[in-house]
């Protein structure tokens, strides 16, 4: 069975209609799917939709493009939040967190800074919690990894991982694993499929950041959890591997990244 560790299963493109996404990647073979949070508004949404789909859980996270409307009072309301979902079983991480310097208004000085504050607080809530990290790095990873090597959260997940491999290498180190997913799908994807070939089998996790980056064969329709089994499959053939190789190692890659999630999900065997 696969894991999807990162997928915005609540996003207004699933709406009503989420629940049944999730029972359809269930029976596609989708045994969790990992819903994050991406502001304090949307902490309550994806911890009901986890609650109530039996293979989801949640993250709880303010992801850097809502930054610039939050406060220091979200940061509280994170902690709080935080607190109070320890010892709910369906709550696995914190995230989406992270830097964005692609997109231009956040890449402004002032802009730059405030993300950098936000993710050093949210690393610390990590470490203090001792949970992992959904972590988001667009054109920033040498960003993230500084602050990720001072405060040293729990590990995690590089989500939608397309950095060096010097940096993979560091990411490895620090105790993350990589996400990979539908980008991986395109054959002029040229670096990405280089290190999803070459990168250590044990640092890999599939995701599909559904509603978010479709593989080729949907490209460009709304991307969705039930795509997992084929994206993991590019993976298997991109390595040499089977399917259900493939299946084992990530589903296991994906227990150590998060280890709450062992309470939901079985251990998975290595299939021929």
């Amino acid at each position: 069975m696969w894991i999807d560790t990162h997928c915005h299963l609540d996003a207004h493109e699933f709406g009503a209609g989420a629940r049944a996404v999730a029972a359809r990647a269930g029976h596609a073979g989708v045994s969790m799917i990992v819903i994050p949070a991406v502001e304090t508004g949307n902490f309550g949404a994806v911890a009901q939709l986890a609650r109530a789909a039996p293979n989801a859980s949640y993250a709880l996270g303010i992801h850097p493009i809502y930054v610039p409307q939050a406060s220091e009072d979200d940061l509280a309301t994170l902690r709080g939040a935080v607190e109070a979902a320890m010892g709910d079983p369906r709550f696995v991480a914190i995230g989406e967190i992270g830097l964005d310097f692609f997109i231009p208004m956040l890449c402004e000085p002032a802009m730059r800074e405030k993300q950098e504050h936000f993710l050093r607080e949210q690393l610390r809530i990590a470490r203090d919690f001792a949970l992992p990290v959904l972590m988001h790095v667009r054109r920033s990873q040498d960003q993230v990894l500084k602050h990720v090597r001072q405060i040293r959260p729990a590990g995690g997940i590089a989500h939608a991982f397309n950095g060096s491999f010097q940096q993979a290498q560091t990411y490895l180190e620090l105790g993350f694993r990589l996400g990979f997913g539908g980008a991986m799908t395109f054959t002029r994807a040229l670096q990405i499929r280089r290190l999803a070939s070459a990168l250590p089998l044990h640092g890999l996790v599939l995701e599909t950041d559904a509603p978010d980056i479709a593989p080729a064969w949907l490209h460009p329709a709304r991307n969705s959890p039930e795509q997992l089994p084929a994206i993991g499959a590019v993976l298997a053939g991109l390595r040499g591997m089977t399917a259900g190789q493939v299946a084992a190692a990530t589903h296991a890659n994906a227990l150590a990244a998060l280890p709450r999630l062992a309470h939901l999900v079985a251990p998975l065997t290595a299939a021929p």
